[in-house]
């Protein structure tokens, strides 16, 4: 080597010294913020020894004399394997990510923290029995000396350089808060735009384009509905519109936050009901559920123990769903209508005040600082009513308050910890029936053989015959809300005559219990049949045929779709295009199969003429409102087949000169935009369209070298939207499992995305595979694979780094 050379050689040799450096030190880091899985823990103020096993894939197994100890013990687990995620919960709700991820996040905060969350949070802790405030004090007790005990803080803190801030009490509560954010629409999008469509068209169409139910429907209580009438030329004429008012941006995601849950009878079974469920939500890495089993003394029964296994959700001290060995228990979203908008009369001498019920009143100002990472902090005004913060303006400019179930008093509540210990279907309705969540349906099932269902959670008293889905003044007399429906005004089915029950987010009543219900936005009723049809086709069932059912994907919802596109392609001349799409039809098998072409583009066909038939309409009420858009209409099938089925020329978009011309239209775009891809349209699988994108929070500001470690793997994935199987590359079945209650050995539970949120915890990712799969895991945890013991101490654990 020259001498030349040599000042080089050793600046490269030192430069690839101190990079190994920086990664060994970064690993180091990254293994020291692992949660203690072995060994002893000592920990002060424990009454007696808690011990924490976990099987193959994770699953906790706690084990305590003491239910204070055990509630404390989870926390400090749920902190160590998901504080990152139990805090992301929490900011969600409260608008308070901007502390975490700057000035990138501030305009979701602002949003959110118009709902101020926090305060309300803090007041509904304070309301709290004494009980339920101790349980949320062990709980938040636990979670932070589990995070004071990890050696370096856990990974996402390194990588975004923060710290994380304490649990508090009211956190628990904040994130029950955040699935109402989840599972409600906080912006009450949709209602505000129903005002816009009621003030801008004919009664008629109004109806005819929001109606809640048709064919489809398979409720629990009462029978299909049926769609109203087209509106006729002389109250619409659709076909006189300027086409300049056609837009093609009025399209919305199909994932609808819910679930299917179904149930039989034990005379159906082994004896024993029967219960299946699986909740669909985004997924993510790692999973929402933690699976966790919980072994403490029952009180009730000396000498027994309590015995809870499911899925708990970190930042809460509770099994969310599944069994006791004398019920389990399940719930899927009711889309009640938990939220109304209130016209807001300003005095017209004085904006500062607005007419209530009972006169004048000043508007209470809040002003709510939110900080910013790295940015000054921000001020923002809340303007608050009596019934809700002022958030929005009628179509007539009209200032509005939402008056939503999340914002009032006794929403949220820890009855739900009671299941641990209720004996039979009826103390578990009664639990149910006063839990302060988002309202849900509620399916249970007892070892006796027994099965029910009603809603769990808040349901607004509504007053004086408003119709709740547009706004109303509620400065008349007795209008609005009046507290929440006593528990005996709560819908309720206990032992049908069928023997089953089924719930998947459709319509389930009708008549004056949907009156009390209301209707937030009810799915399609297409998947709650198919999984009731399923189920009246068998007359003994195991959990093998309880899984088959959620693994169900045949599209019976689209075979008239099939059957509309051929009718479309045949007439046609030969071209290119069409001659593909019909040799693409050829591989139809009737399911959301990954190989599936003929799948993908009769899909595709449906959602290209749903969106130009109603264009239409939108494109009338954008004549007085320029900018609107139309909000996701679940039940828009029945108009848009009626449409087809009838052909009015005059409710025809004014693009087109014939409705031939609509489908062929709808059909040659769908065809090109295939055609136009790698392959062409015989290369354009379901799988293609419907491959994994199953995410770490952070891995979208990360190296893709670095998230690809952080991801699951981008598996093609059967089902869709509309069958049992729902299925989207990143929504869809969080979990699934089925279990009879005293024979939880025999049921199964799969969980999507993982039970660590460490990567390098063994337990990160495991059981995603046998999700994607649809392979049965056992329900119980398995044999212990590590364990860890808490013991009694006289001083706290050391704190973190």
């Amino acid at each position: 080597m020259t001498a030349a050379l040599r000042p080089i050689y050793r600046l490269l040799s030192g430069l690839l010294i101190l990079a190994l450096l920086l990664m060994a030190a970064a690993w180091l880091a990254l293994r020291s913020s692992l949660p203690q899985y072995e060994g002893t823990v000592n920990m002060a103020g424990l009454a007696a020894p808690v011990t924490v096993e976990r099987d193959a894939l994770g699953s906790v197994t706690l084990r305590a004399q003491d239910r204070h100890d055990l509630v404390r013990i989870l926390g400090f687990i749920h902190a160590q394997e998901r504080f990152f995620e139990m805090d992301l919960m929490r900011r969600k709700a409260a608008g308070e990510l901007a502390e975490l991820f700057g000035p990138a996040a501030l305009p979701t905060d602002l949003k959110v923290r118009m709902h101020r969350m926090r305060a309300r949070a803090s007041a509904i802790l304070e309301e709290l029995p004494a009980t339920q405030r101790e349980l949320l004090d062990a709980y938040r007790d636990g979670v932070n000396e589990g995070l004071d005990a990890l050696t370096v803080r856990p990974f996402p803190y390194l990588l975004t350089r923060t710290r994380p801030l304490p649990w508090r009490s009211e956190d628990s509560i904040l994130v029950v808060k955040a699935m109402y954010f989840m599972l409600n629409d906080g912006g009450n999008r949709r209602e505000l735009a129903f005002s816009t469509m009621r003030a801008a068209l004919p009664e008629a169409a109004y109806r005819f384009l929001t109606a809640g139910g048709g064919a489809w429907d398979a409720p629990l209580i009462g029978t299909a509905l049926d769609w109203p009438r087209l509106p006729s030329a002389e109250e619409l004429d659709l076909h006189k519109l300027d086409p300049g008012l056609m837009r093609s941006t009025d399209e919305h995601s199909d994932n609808l936050p819910g679930s299917n849950s179904f149930a039989v009878a034990g005379s159906l079974a082994a004896g024993a009901a029967l219960i299946a469920n699986d909740m669909h939500l985004d997924l993510r890495v790692p999973s929402i559920w933690f699976r966790a089993r919980l072994i403490y003394p029952n009180s009730r029964r000396t000498g027994l123990m309590n015995d809870i296994s499911g899925a708990s959700l970190p930042g809460t001290p509770a099994i969310a769903v599944g069994s006791n060995r004398k019920i389990a228990w399940s719930f899927t979203n009711s889309y009640g209508d938990l939220a109304d908008w209130v016209r807001v009369i300003h005095h017209p001498a004085d904006a500062s005040r607005y007419l209530s019920s009972t006169g004048w009143r000043p508007v209470t100002i809040h002003r709510e600082i939110l900080h910013v990472r790295g940015a000054p902090d921000e001020t923002q005004e809340v303007h608050e009513t009596e019934w809700g913060p002022i958030l929005a303006a009628d179509h007539d400019g009209t200032p509005l308050a939402l008056a939503w179930a999340a914002h009032r008093s006794g929403a949220v509540n820890m009855e739900l910890t009671l299941l641990d210990q209720a004996e039979s279907v009826d103390e578990a309705i009664a639990i149910a029936q006063n839990a302060g969540i988002p309202a849900q349906n509620f399916v249970v099932g007892d070892r006796q053989g027994k099965i029910g269902w009603t809603i769990a959670g808040r349901i607004p008293a509504r007053t004086n015959g408003y119709d709740p889905t547009l706004p109303a003044d509620w400065s008349k007399p007795d209008m609005g809300w009046n507290g929440w429906l006593m528990p005996a005004q709560y819908p309720l089915i206990v032992d049908p005559p069928e023997q089953r029950l089924w719930t998947a987010n459709a319509r389930t009543v009708d008549g004056p219990l949907l009156d009390r219900l209301g209707d937030g936005g009810y799915d399609l009723g297409a998947r709650a049949k198919q999984i009731r049809d399923s189920m009246r086709e068998q007359e003994r069932f195991s959990p093998a045929g309880m899984l088959a059912i959620q693994l169900d994907d045949r599209a019976l919802f689209l075979v008239r779709w099939k059957k509309l596109l051929e009718l479309t392609l045949n007439p046609l001349e030969a071209a290119p295009w069409h001659t593909e799409m019909q040799q693409a039809l050829l591989d139809w098998n009737g399911h959301a199969s990954t190989a599936s072409v003929a799948y993908r583009a009769v899909r595709a066909f449906r959602q290209e003429v749903t969106h130009s038939v109603l264009s239409g309409f939108a494109a009338a009420i954008r004549r007085d409102h320029p900018d609107f858009v139309l909000p996701k209409l679940n039940q828009a099938e029945y108009a848009v087949w009626t449409l087809i089925a009838h052909r009015p020329q005059h409710l025809l978009p004014p693009a087109y000169a014939s409705w031939d011309d609509l489908l062929v239209s709808c059909a040659k775009r769908v065809a090109e935009r295939m055609q136009n891809q790698p392959g062409g349209i015989a290369e354009r699988s379901w799988g293609e369209r419907n491959t994994a994108r199953i995410r770490h929070p952070l891995s979208r500001i990360l190296p893709e070298f670095v998230a690809y470690w952080l991801d699951m793997r981008k598996d093609a994935l059967p089902g869709d939207v509309n069958m049992p199987r729902v299925q989207a590359p990143d929504f869809g079945a969080s979990q699934r499992f089925a279990v009879a209650p005293g024979d939880e050995e025999h049921g199964y539970f799969e969980m999507a995305g993982g039970q660590s949120g460490h990567p390098l915890s063994p337990y990160y990712g495991s059981g995603h595979a046998d999700w994607v799969a649809g392979k049965p895991t056992p329900f119980l945890p398995g044999p212990p694979r590590q364990t860890l013991h808490l013991q009694p101490a006289a001083h706290p654990v050391g704190r973190m780094p």
